[in-house]
């Protein structure tokens, strides 16, 4: 059986990096062609594909890389380069490092590091990270080690939070000893007898300097009310009830007070002595001390602010780690939903074309036949709706070609007041507010006022026909804190709004509302992909999305998109292109045949000379074997080594070029950079009609 041909159900097998491991020219590395591998090397590679845990195999001395689907997305941006590569160079910045790594294993020796520390490039910028390594050997036929096994698991986020927990915990411990060292290290500030029976108050000079006495006073009978003068109003009651209570039960007397100095400032004092009672049990004298405890307050004081403080910043990051935690799950989840849409959307286009393009060529044949026409009209219409739906789909799932371009919110607020408008009713008031010089964004006009307009819709219906519409633009500025867990970095942002003041949404539904097919309407009145296009779209196009709500009073969205610093280009008006047929010869690439034949059928009709092909694979045969084409109209997701954007490289190398027109329903990144089209790339969506496949190739023959 060949190696990797029946998945016999393991995700693993039938993962991304099995398909690239197949489709690999292993014969450029020491490994040689995969049917020569040996049955030790197969069986190492097949366990290290279902495991999911990140783990990558380094074969032979120069240590190639065969690695699983969960080592992908550690790697990031080195994916997929670093298949079939030399570890050294894949990582140069740990060269040294795993040059050790594998002469040890190839020596038959294990490795293994708990939070290794090392410095790698993330987004070209040097990083520190830590990980828990492991590294064994891997034996081949003859059980001689030709390989090393690597099991990775990063760390960094771990250690960094550890290493804060220590930090405080240090604080706090630093703090706790200057307060103790505080509380041994008061000062006597004197002593005193309180002569009970005969209520006549003594003390020593330090006492007496103290509570600030006349320097000639008589230390043997000491004015109480000059005592407590300088007692803090606030305290004295306090000083009172503890004498009393001393007095009366014989415990120990203990009271901090503040005191008022000379130059007008309070110290903490502690005051403490004991009631000493005659034969008959009546108090008789009273003795204490008097200490200085000031300083230790003030270190209460201080590590009961640093407590709170850190109870604080404790409490702070506990909540902003749960925010960013049910950021991250339901981030997850609309990412899990959204690759299923937009697959569903995919192969739903391909059904869609094939009806439409039947549908027309029907049309063509019966042009007198008023009964096939208005059955026909009927069948394209549902069919135009269900390629709105599956566009819904692919922007929920961010899948959709964009053509950004930096524009002026006024001009996109200009061009869709009057179908805002127009669409609303008389009875709804739109109130658009933009600031004075509102800044540029680099977004897709197109798509930014479709979802305006879904936005207008939900809050037309919201308030039930009758009211005022709010939409604005502001210039923002988002600091790292608002951006945590939101997909986006801090800096300058346009906030375009869309509010209202219908009906609201219940709290428990906002978490949900820009899931597919979830609507708050009833039924039959609307499809619940309104605001889950708007979420892929702005997510799509670098921004953030944010929806809040109160029941009764309306509700609020706000999309964010960054700011671009380049300027507006002038709009040049686009000349219509002629429509219709010619003589030219272009090669048809589509594996469906249904949407395959119908596409050569229009275009035969047309005049022009038609070669198909089933695949990249056998189209790349007929053009090296000299069939003479001038356009190639290829499908972008099809079976087979040879992709559609290989034929691309190859039909811009040719002298002349030849031109290409891509065409799918959705690209799967194969064909644009973060679904953003470069200028020379041409590509029609499916479900398409005549007239605009016709005229798309027109329009690329021209160019």
């Amino acid at each position: 059986m060949q190696f990797l041909s029946d998945s016999h159900g393991c995700e693993g097998w039938k993962g991304e990096m099995a398909e690239r491991i197949c489709a690999f020219d292993w014969r450029l590395t020491e490994l040689g062609p995969l049917d020569t591998w040996p049955a030790s090397l197969c069986s190492t590679v097949q366990l290290m594909l279902a495991s999911p845990l990140p783990m990558v195999m380094l074969w032979g001395h120069a240590g190639y890389m065969i690695y699983n689907d969960a080592y992908s997305q550690f790697a990031g941006g080195r994916h997929p380069y670093l298949l079939g590569v030399p570890v050294e160079l894949g990582w140069p910045e740990v060269a040294e490092f795993n040059r050790h790594v594998v002469d040890t294993c190839l020596a038959g020796g294990t490795l293994s590091y708990r939070n290794k520390e090392l410095v790698l490039l993330r987004d070209g910028v040097p990083e520190d990270v830590w990980m828990d390594l492991y590294y064994s050997p891997v034996a081949n036929d003859d059980g001689v080690p030709s390989g090393v096994m690597a099991m990775v698991v990063e760390t960094t986020e771990l250690v960094r939070s550890e290493r804060l927990r220590q930090a405080a915990e240090d604080a706090y411990r630093a703090d706790n000893e200057r307060v103790r060292l505080a509380l041994n290290a008061g000062a006597l500030l004197g002593s005193f007898v309180w002569d009970v029976k005969n209520n006549v108050l003594s003390a020593d000079e330090r006492f007496a300097r103290t509570f600030c006495y006349p320097p000639d006073q008589d230390l043997s009978n000491l004015p109480q009310s000059v005592n407590e003068s300088r007692i803090h109003p606030d305290d004295l009651a306090w000083v009172h009830d503890r004498v009393s209570h001393s007095l009366q039960t014989g415990e120990p007397y203990n009271a901090e007070y503040r005191v008022l100095r000379a130059d007008g400032s309070y110290m903490w004092v502690l005051a403490s002595g004991a009631c000493e009672f005659d034969e008959q049990g009546a108090p008789l004298r009273f003795p204490g001390v008097l200490i200085d405890i000031h300083e230790r307050k003030i270190a209460e004081e201080s590590l009961l602010k640093f407590t709170r403080n850190l109870e604080q910043r404790v409490a702070s990051e506990v909540d902003a780690r749960l925010a960013a935690e049910e950021q991250l799950r339901q981030s997850q989840k609309l990412e899990a939903i959204g690759g299923l849409t937009g697959g569903v959307a995919h192969d739903f286009n391909n059904l869609l074309q094939v009806i439409a393009g039947n549908l027309h060529l029907l049309a063509r044949h019966e042009p007198d036949n008023a009964n096939v026409q208005r059955r026909v009209s009927a069948s394209l219409a549902a069919v135009e709706r269900g390629a709105k739906l599956s566009s819904q789909l692919l922007a929920f799932a961010r899948r959709q070609p964009l053509s950004p371009a930096v524009c002026d919110p006024r001009q996109i607020f200009d061009g869709v007041g009057e179908l805002l408008q127009r669409a609303l009713g008389e009875t709804i008031q739109i109130d658009v507010q933009l600031p004075q010089d509102p800044w540029h964004i680099n977004v897709d006009r197109n798509q930014l006022e479709n979802a305006i307009l879904n936005l207008a819709i939900n809050a037309r219906d919201a308030m039930k026909g009758e009211g005022t519409i709010v939409l604005s633009a502001i210039n923002t500025r988002l600091d790292s804190t608002f951006c945590a867990g939101k997909g986006i970095v801090a800096g300058d942002f346009v906030r375009v709004v869309v509010s209202d003041t219908g009906v609201g949404i219940a709290p428990q539904m906002l978490e949900q509302v820009f899931e597919p097919f979830f609507t708050t309407k009833a039924d039959g009145q609307g499809t619940g992909l309104g605001l889950s296009m708007v979420f892929g779209f702005v997510k799509q196009s670098g921004g953030h999305v944010e929806i809040d709500s109160t029941v009764g009073e309306g509700t609020r969205v706000q999309l964010y998109f960054p700011r671009s610093l380049r300027p507006v280009l002038d709009e040049t008006p686009s000349v219509d292109l002629q429509q219709g047929g010619g003589h030219e010869t272009i090669l048809v690439v589509e594996d469906n045949d249904a949407v395959r034949a119908s596409a050569v059928e229009l275009l035969r009709e047309e005049g022009y000379r038609v070669l198909t092909a089933s695949n990249g694979d056998v189209a790349m045969q007929l053009l090296l074997d000299g069939a003479q084409v001038d356009l190639i109209f290829t499908d972008v997701v099809m079976p087979g080594l040879i992709k559609s954007f290989d034929l691309a490289a190859w039909a811009k190398v040719q002298t002349p070029p030849v031109a290409v027109l891509f065409t799918s329903g959705h690209t799967r990144d194969i064909i644009s950079r973060n679904h953003q089209l470069s200028p020379d790339t041409h590509l029609l969506g499916k479900p398409y009609g005549p007239e605009a496949l016709l005229q798309m190739i027109r329009s690329v023959l021209s160019a």
